[in-house]
């Protein structure tokens, strides 16, 4: 082999190669851009399947949101609660574990035109302060519900969490809704609003109050009389005693509201401090 010959195979061969490499590292640039997720692709803690569009709208309207409003999506796949949330002026996060994912889902926001009020990130939901979020959706397993069920309730009183299906044990959703015309798997939501913590004694005029809390659900006396119909809805709180109904809110140790005799007469307002 003369020495031209060997320099021109060898101009070839370099030329091959680099046009090899670049050809490969656009095929993985464009391979990366069309990502499509597959329907029951495994993910960290779950599979995904995507939420229904139309459950969306209706887990959205179930926690009456606002565009004052600050929503989390625990497990946010391919973005589209955040998006939706975003489209109705919220400032909204998605929380993905799966990078693919997350990429898809800034370009499905940038392609709806909210980038500016919808973000996503890679990390694990267990790992992920959540505290400033007013609305929190999710997807999830009852296992993992039930996980995250500790910290949800430490929220603040009031937050709504909205589930796709998926319960919290033992307790009781406070409104669940299914959705009809052609929804056939995935169809339900439920909603939960974080109660205020009240369990314990309080002082009030009519003698002390004592509450024992299950969640959103209270029982308990005041003074020798047992109460009944005992609720709380966030920090709102209702309850009857006798003949009197009991309306007000709660405010960390002290609550106040309004009374209402079994007639429908309003009574005089009462306060509660906590002992």
């Amino acid at each position: 082999m003369s020495v031209r010959y060997a320099f021109r195979l060898l101009v070839v061969s370099t030329f091959v190669v680099l046009i090899g490499s670049a050809a490969y590292a656009q095929a993985t640039q464009t391979g990366s851009q069309t990502f499509e997720p597959q329907v029951g692709q495994a993910g960290k803690d779950v599979v995904w399947v995507p939420t229904p569009q139309a459950l969306v709208e209706r887990m959205l309207d179930m926690a009456k949101v606002t565009p004052q409003d600050f929503l989390m999506d625990l497990g946010s796949g391919d973005g589209r609660t955040v998006i939706t949330a975003a489209k109705r002026g919220l400032r909204a996060q998605g929380v993905e574990y799966n990078p693919d994912m997350v990429a898809l889902s800034t370009r499905n926001a940038k392609a709806a035109g909210v980038s500016d009020r919808a973000i996503f990130v890679k990390a694990d939901l267990f790992e992920t302060d959540f505290s400033k979020a007013q609305v929190i959706t999710m997807f999830l397993l009852p296992s993992i519900n039930l996980r995250l069920r500790p910290k949800i309730l430490d929220m603040r009183p009031g937050t709504r969490i909205v589930s796709n299906t998926f319960t919290m044990d033992d307790w009781q959703a406070d409104d669940s809704s299914t959705i009809g015309e052609d929804c056939t798997s995935w169809c339900t939501a439920h909603l939960w609003i974080v109660p205020a913590k009240v369990e314990g004694t309080w002082q009030i005029a009519q003698g002390a109050l004592t509450l024992t809390q299950k969640f959103q659900m209270l029982s308990g006396t005041l003074g020798s009389t047992p109460i009944t119909d005992g609720r709380l809805r966030g920090a709102e709180i209702s309850f009857t005693a006798g003949n009197t109904k009991y309306t007000g809110r709660v405010d960390a140790n002290a609550m106040k509201g309004l009374t209402v005799a079994a007639n429908g007469s309003n009574g005089p307002p009462w306060t509660a401090t906590r002992k």
